[in-house]
């Protein structure tokens, strides 16, 4: 079976796209948000925030 990158729309804070990395890869949806968090308050000039908005429109919805 074939694995897809899709947002989640049942379990979704924002767009889903936290949910979605989650599912692919395995983890918990929770614990991946708070790393996505930290990983992008952490860094310089949050890219963690334009990276979101650019999976969002990227990732079909499932």
């Amino acid at each position: 079976m074939e694995k897809k990158l899709t947002r989640v729309t049942s379990n979704k804070m924002i767009a889903g796209v936290c949910s979605g990395l989650a599912k692919y890869l395995g983890w918990d949806a929770d614990k991946l948000r708070i790393v996505y968090v930290l990983v992008s308050l952490l860094s310089a000039a949050f890219p963690g925030l334009l990276v979101y908005l650019i999976l969002w429109f990227v990732m079909p919805e499932e």
